[in-house]
Protein backbone atom coordinates (compact mmCIF):
# COMPACT_ATOMS: atom_id res chain seq x y z
CA UNK A 1 0.00 0.00 0.00
CA UNK A 2 1.30 3.70 -0.68
CA UNK A 3 -0.15 7.27 0.23
CA UNK A 4 -2.53 8.88 -1.70
CA UNK A 5 -2.14 12.58 -2.54
CA UNK A 6 -4.10 13.98 -0.44
CA UNK A 7 -2.52 12.04 2.51
CA UNK A 8 -5.19 9.20 2.24
CA UNK A 9 -3.53 5.57 2.22
CA UNK A 10 -4.06 3.93 -0.93
CA UNK A 11 -5.47 0.47 -0.45
CA UNK A 12 -6.61 -0.83 -3.93
CA UNK A 13 -6.13 -0.38 -7.64
CA UNK A 14 -8.03 -2.10 -10.07
CA UNK A 15 -9.76 -1.85 -13.13
CA UNK A 16 -13.18 0.12 -12.26
CA UNK A 17 -16.03 2.76 -13.89
CA UNK A 18 -14.97 6.20 -13.55
CA UNK A 19 -16.79 9.30 -15.09
CA UNK A 20 -14.96 12.31 -17.08
CA UNK A 21 -14.89 14.81 -14.10
CA UNK A 22 -13.79 12.35 -11.37
CA UNK A 23 -10.93 11.51 -13.20
CA UNK A 24 -9.64 14.46 -13.74
CA UNK A 25 -9.65 15.54 -10.20
CA UNK A 26 -7.60 12.46 -9.35
CA UNK A 27 -5.20 13.28 -11.47
CA UNK A 28 -5.00 16.47 -10.92
CA UNK A 29 -4.85 16.14 -6.77
CA UNK A 30 -1.93 13.07 -8.01
CA UNK A 31 0.08 15.52 -10.38
CA UNK A 32 -0.09 18.39 -7.85
CA UNK A 33 0.60 16.15 -4.99
CA UNK A 34 3.75 14.07 -6.89
CA UNK A 35 5.08 17.08 -8.59
CA UNK A 36 8.32 17.04 -6.54
CA UNK A 37 9.10 13.27 -5.89
CA UNK A 38 8.40 12.58 -10.27
CA UNK A 39 10.93 15.31 -10.75
CA UNK A 40 13.34 14.31 -8.15
CA UNK A 41 12.79 10.59 -9.67
CA UNK A 42 12.94 11.24 -13.26
CA UNK A 43 14.29 14.85 -13.78
CA UNK A 44 18.03 13.75 -14.64
CA UNK A 45 16.44 11.53 -17.39
CA UNK A 46 13.93 14.65 -18.46
CA UNK A 47 16.29 17.11 -18.55
CA UNK A 48 15.83 20.96 -17.84
CA UNK A 49 15.64 21.96 -21.47
CA UNK A 50 15.04 18.71 -23.18
CA UNK A 51 12.61 17.22 -25.82
CA UNK A 52 12.38 13.30 -24.62
CA UNK A 53 9.49 11.85 -26.11
CA UNK A 54 9.05 8.85 -24.18
CA UNK A 55 10.71 6.63 -22.02
CA UNK A 56 12.34 4.65 -24.69
CA UNK A 57 14.41 8.26 -24.31
CA UNK A 58 13.93 9.72 -27.98
CA UNK A 59 14.56 13.18 -28.94
CA UNK A 60 13.14 15.37 -30.74
CA UNK A 61 16.28 16.88 -31.69
CA UNK A 62 16.65 13.37 -33.67
CA UNK A 63 13.00 12.91 -35.24
CA UNK A 64 11.80 16.08 -35.88
CA UNK A 65 8.33 15.29 -35.42
CA UNK A 66 7.33 18.90 -35.43
CA UNK A 67 9.80 19.95 -38.50
CA UNK A 68 11.11 23.66 -38.06
CA UNK A 69 9.39 25.48 -35.72
CA UNK A 70 11.77 29.09 -35.45
CA UNK A 71 9.16 31.51 -35.00
CA UNK A 72 6.06 29.15 -34.83
CA UNK A 73 3.02 29.32 -32.30
CA UNK A 74 3.32 25.95 -30.55
CA UNK A 75 1.12 24.97 -28.11
CA UNK A 76 2.04 22.21 -25.42
CA UNK A 77 -0.84 20.33 -24.04
CA UNK A 78 -0.28 18.72 -20.43
CA UNK A 79 3.54 19.95 -20.42
CA UNK A 80 4.12 19.19 -16.86
CA UNK A 81 7.33 20.83 -16.30
CA UNK A 82 7.70 22.82 -19.18
CA UNK A 83 11.04 20.89 -20.25
CA UNK A 84 9.94 20.26 -24.06
CA UNK A 85 8.20 23.59 -24.39
CA UNK A 86 11.61 25.49 -22.97
CA UNK A 87 13.79 23.01 -25.58
CA UNK A 88 11.33 24.25 -28.27
CA UNK A 89 12.15 28.01 -26.96
CA UNK A 90 15.58 27.29 -27.73
CA UNK A 91 15.06 26.75 -31.30
CA UNK A 92 13.75 29.69 -31.92
CA UNK A 93 9.66 29.13 -30.98
CA UNK A 94 6.74 30.91 -29.01
CA UNK A 95 5.35 28.44 -26.90
CA UNK A 96 2.54 28.03 -24.70
CA UNK A 97 1.94 24.92 -22.18
CA UNK A 98 -1.30 24.33 -20.32
CA UNK A 99 -1.23 21.52 -17.42
CA UNK A 100 -4.17 20.92 -14.95
CA UNK A 101 -1.77 20.30 -12.02
CA UNK A 102 -0.38 23.69 -10.33
CA UNK A 103 1.99 21.35 -8.47
CA UNK A 104 3.35 20.55 -11.83
CA UNK A 105 3.68 23.65 -12.75
CA UNK A 106 5.32 24.71 -9.74
CA UNK A 107 8.19 22.95 -11.20
CA UNK A 108 8.12 24.40 -14.07
CA UNK A 109 8.46 28.33 -12.45
CA UNK A 110 11.24 26.19 -10.68
CA UNK A 111 13.09 25.69 -13.73
CA UNK A 112 12.85 28.94 -15.26
CA UNK A 113 14.46 30.23 -12.48
CA UNK A 114 16.96 27.28 -11.98
CA UNK A 115 18.21 27.43 -15.38
CA UNK A 116 17.06 30.25 -17.36
CA UNK A 117 17.27 29.84 -20.97
CA UNK A 118 19.39 31.58 -23.37
CA UNK A 119 19.38 35.68 -24.14
CA UNK A 120 17.79 34.85 -27.71
CA UNK A 121 14.99 32.46 -26.26
CA UNK A 122 11.93 33.62 -25.85
CA UNK A 123 10.85 32.04 -22.53
CA UNK A 124 7.89 29.86 -22.73
CA UNK A 125 4.45 31.15 -21.11
CA UNK A 126 2.45 28.16 -18.69
CA UNK A 127 -1.10 28.16 -18.17
CA UNK A 128 -3.29 26.09 -15.67
CA UNK A 129 -5.91 24.99 -17.89
CA UNK A 130 -7.88 21.80 -18.51
CA UNK A 131 -7.04 20.09 -22.06
CA UNK A 132 -10.52 20.04 -22.50
CA UNK A 133 -11.13 23.64 -22.19
CA UNK A 134 -8.38 25.32 -23.81
CA UNK A 135 -8.22 28.90 -22.80
CA UNK A 136 -7.61 30.44 -26.38
CA UNK A 137 -9.09 31.89 -28.96
CA UNK A 138 -9.75 29.64 -32.50
CA UNK A 139 -6.92 29.40 -34.84
CA UNK A 140 -4.03 30.80 -32.41
CA UNK A 141 -1.09 28.09 -32.90
CA UNK A 142 0.80 26.54 -35.84
CA UNK A 143 1.28 23.51 -33.84
CA UNK A 144 0.47 21.28 -30.75
CA UNK A 145 2.06 18.32 -28.97
CA UNK A 146 1.98 16.49 -25.99
CA UNK A 147 4.23 14.07 -24.59
CA UNK A 148 2.87 11.66 -22.64
CA UNK A 149 0.79 14.59 -21.16
CA UNK A 150 -3.17 14.84 -20.49
CA UNK A 151 -4.05 12.24 -22.30
CA UNK A 152 -3.93 9.16 -20.80
CA UNK A 153 -5.50 10.58 -17.93
CA UNK A 154 -8.65 12.01 -19.54
CA UNK A 155 -11.80 9.44 -20.03
CA UNK A 156 -13.07 12.05 -22.84
CA UNK A 157 -10.15 12.18 -25.41
CA UNK A 158 -12.16 13.29 -28.29
CA UNK A 159 -12.83 16.30 -26.41
CA UNK A 160 -9.57 17.17 -26.06
CA UNK A 161 -8.77 16.37 -29.79
CA UNK A 162 -11.50 18.65 -30.55
CA UNK A 163 -10.33 21.85 -28.77
CA UNK A 164 -6.61 21.37 -30.39
CA UNK A 165 -8.14 20.91 -33.67
CA UNK A 166 -10.01 24.40 -32.54
CA UNK A 167 -7.10 26.34 -31.33
CA UNK A 168 -5.08 25.25 -34.33
CA UNK A 169 -4.66 26.86 -37.55
CA UNK A 170 -5.50 25.03 -40.47
CA UNK A 171 -2.82 22.73 -42.32
CA UNK A 172 -1.15 22.74 -38.29
CA UNK A 173 0.30 19.86 -36.61
CA UNK A 174 -0.87 17.88 -33.78
CA UNK A 175 1.90 15.34 -32.57
CA UNK A 176 1.64 13.22 -28.96
CA UNK A 177 3.02 10.57 -27.33
CA UNK A 178 1.12 8.39 -25.20
CA UNK A 179 1.31 4.57 -23.99
CA UNK A 180 1.07 1.87 -26.64
CA UNK A 181 -2.14 0.39 -26.32
CA UNK A 182 -0.11 -3.41 -26.33
CA UNK A 183 1.16 -2.57 -23.23
CA UNK A 184 -2.26 -2.68 -21.78
CA UNK A 185 -2.10 -6.45 -21.63
CA UNK A 186 0.66 -6.95 -19.71
CA UNK A 187 1.22 -6.37 -16.13
CA UNK A 188 2.91 -2.88 -15.22
CA UNK A 189 6.04 -4.75 -14.00
CA UNK A 190 9.43 -4.27 -15.65
CA UNK A 191 10.92 -7.80 -14.91
CA UNK A 192 9.73 -10.74 -15.94
CA UNK A 193 6.62 -11.24 -14.80
CA UNK A 194 5.72 -7.98 -16.74
CA UNK A 195 6.03 -10.47 -20.31
CA UNK A 196 2.72 -12.69 -19.64
CA UNK A 197 -0.39 -11.38 -21.18
CA UNK A 198 -3.06 -10.92 -18.26
CA UNK A 199 -5.65 -8.28 -19.47
CA UNK A 200 -7.51 -8.04 -22.81
CA UNK A 201 -6.10 -5.85 -25.47
CA UNK A 202 -10.05 -4.52 -26.18
CA UNK A 203 -10.86 -3.92 -22.29
CA UNK A 204 -11.31 -0.74 -21.59
CA UNK A 205 -12.22 -0.39 -18.14
CA UNK A 206 -9.87 2.42 -16.51
CA UNK A 207 -6.81 1.83 -14.11
CA UNK A 208 -8.21 3.34 -10.97
CA UNK A 209 -6.56 3.86 -7.58
CA UNK A 210 -8.53 4.44 -4.55
CA UNK A 211 -7.67 5.63 -0.73
CA UNK A 212 -8.56 4.44 1.77
CA UNK A 213 -12.18 6.19 2.41
CA UNK A 214 -12.76 4.81 -1.39
CA UNK A 215 -12.19 7.93 -3.26
CA UNK A 216 -10.42 7.95 -6.57
CA UNK A 217 -6.72 9.15 -6.60
CA UNK A 218 -5.46 8.09 -10.00
CA UNK A 219 -6.71 7.07 -12.91
CA UNK A 220 -5.54 6.17 -16.68
CA UNK A 221 -7.48 5.62 -19.35
CA UNK A 222 -6.62 2.70 -22.12
CA UNK A 223 -8.00 3.09 -25.93
CA UNK A 224 -6.82 0.31 -28.77
CA UNK A 225 -5.28 1.38 -32.16
CA UNK A 226 -7.97 1.77 -34.19
CA UNK A 227 -9.95 4.16 -31.15
CA UNK A 228 -6.89 6.38 -31.04
CA UNK A 229 -7.62 6.57 -35.31
CA UNK A 230 -10.84 6.87 -35.19
CA UNK A 231 -10.68 9.35 -32.66
CA UNK A 232 -8.27 11.89 -34.60
CA UNK A 233 -10.26 11.41 -37.94
CA UNK A 234 -13.58 12.41 -36.39
CA UNK A 235 -12.01 15.19 -34.97
CA UNK A 236 -10.79 16.41 -38.50
CA UNK A 237 -6.88 15.06 -38.37
CA UNK A 238 -5.16 13.99 -41.17
CA UNK A 239 -2.80 10.81 -39.84
CA UNK A 240 0.93 11.07 -41.54
CA UNK A 241 2.47 8.27 -39.09
CA UNK A 242 2.55 6.37 -36.08
CA UNK A 243 6.11 5.95 -34.78
CA UNK A 244 6.55 2.84 -32.60
CA UNK A 245 9.99 3.64 -31.21
CA UNK A 246 12.42 0.78 -30.06
CA UNK A 247 14.27 0.42 -27.72
CA UNK A 248 17.41 2.07 -27.40
CA UNK A 249 20.66 -0.03 -26.81
CA UNK A 250 22.04 2.59 -24.87
CA UNK A 251 18.99 3.42 -22.46
CA UNK A 252 19.38 0.61 -19.60
CA UNK A 253 17.07 3.15 -17.33
CA UNK A 254 13.35 1.02 -16.26
CA UNK A 255 10.30 3.94 -15.54
CA UNK A 256 7.30 2.19 -14.06
CA UNK A 257 6.60 -0.83 -16.61
CA UNK A 258 8.87 0.34 -19.41
CA UNK A 259 12.33 -1.72 -19.45
CA UNK A 260 15.28 -2.63 -22.02
CA UNK A 261 13.76 -6.30 -21.20
CA UNK A 262 10.39 -5.32 -22.23
CA UNK A 263 11.67 -2.84 -24.70
CA UNK A 264 13.52 -5.27 -26.96
CA UNK A 265 10.31 -7.34 -27.42
CA UNK A 266 6.97 -5.04 -27.72
CA UNK A 267 7.03 -1.43 -28.34
CA UNK A 268 5.72 0.95 -25.44
CA UNK A 269 5.03 3.79 -26.89
CA UNK A 270 2.75 5.42 -29.44
CA UNK A 271 3.43 8.38 -31.42
CA UNK A 272 0.99 9.80 -33.45
CA UNK A 273 1.73 12.49 -36.20
CA UNK A 274 -1.32 14.56 -37.79
CA UNK A 275 -2.10 17.34 -39.30
CA UNK A 276 -5.55 19.35 -39.65
CA UNK A 277 -7.46 20.49 -42.40
CA UNK A 278 -9.87 22.50 -41.45
CA UNK A 279 -13.47 22.92 -44.17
Amino acid sequence: MSEGTDGAEVISGGYLPIDEEASVRANRSYWDNSAEEYLAEHGTFLGASDFIWCPEGIHESDVRLLGDVARKQVLEVGCGAGQCSRWLAEQGAITTGVDVSAGMLEQASRLQREHPLSAEATPPTFLLADARQLPFASNSFDRAFSSYGALPFVKDAEVVFAEVARVLRNGGQWVFSTTHPMRWMFPDVPGEAGLTVEYSYFDRTPYVELSSDGQPVYAEHHRTMSDWVRLLVEAGFTLDSVTEPEWPEENRTAWGGWSPLRGALMPGTAIFSTTLTKD
